[in-house]
Order: C-alpha cells, then structure tokens, then sequence
C-alpha cells in the first residue's frame, strides 16, 4: 500500500514539474487545492500510463521498431493530453493546452519521475 502512496507522491511532485511548461497551468489559487489537484491528477495520470500505455505499446509494436522508439514521444504527449482533457472534464483545474505543452510536459514529468525512482529507496517502491 505504502508503495502505491509513493508513487502517486512522485507522480503529483513530476507534475509539478511540468507546470513549467508554458501550456501547462495549475490553475486553483490555494495551496491546498493545488495539492489537491496534483494528487487527483497524478492518480488519473498513473491509471492512464497503467492501462493504456501497454495496450498502446502492443498494438503499435510495428511502428515503435519502425521510428526506433521515437514514436513513444507522440505517444507520451499525447497521453499527457489525454490526462489534461480528463482532469478538465472532472472539474479539476490541471490544464494542457496543445500537443506541444504535452509534448515538453511529458519529457520533464518523465524526467523528474525518474530522478525521483533512482532517488528513493527500493523498500518504498517494490516495482
């Protein structure tokens, strides 16, 4: 269970991160709703990247070997998209404007999700 819980935390901290790409807003004005959102939204973000991404995977198997994987980048942002609409669509006030802020977003929640995977310990997340 605690491992869940961590990887939720990491996934809200990776968000953060990606409302730094201009397209991509956290627009409740309380800290206590940005928490809020970012949890809400990391959980969103976790079942998508649980679920759909390895259908995704399966089913576009040819043109991940024929764009030698440069095709996860489209896929990645557009998944990220994915989570923007939901959020919005559950009144959650997490916004991703375009493919682009998606696009950027997805590498840096990426990136910073895995400094934070090397960064804490193996008891805590049993992956």
């Amino acid at each position: 269970m605690i491992s869940i819980v961590v990887r939720i935390l990491v996934n809200a901290v990776a968000l953060f991160a990606a409302t730094l790409v201009p397209g991509i807003e956290l627009t409740s004005s309380s800290t206590g709703g940005k928490v809020g959102t970012l949890l809400a939204v990391a959980v969103i973000f976790g079942i998508i990247n649980a679920v759909l991404k390895p259908i995704i995977k399966v089913v576009g198997c040819g043109f991940y070997i024929l764009t030698l994987g440069l095709i996860s980048f489209v896929v990645n942002a557009l998944l990220f998209l994915l989570v923007g609409w939901l959020a919005g669509e559950l009144e959650l006030e997490f916004v991703v404007d375009d493919f682009w802020a998606g696009f950027w977003g997805a590498i840096i929640a990426a990136l910073v999700s895995f400094a934070l995977s090397v960064v804490i310990p193996d008891k805590y997340d049993n992956r």
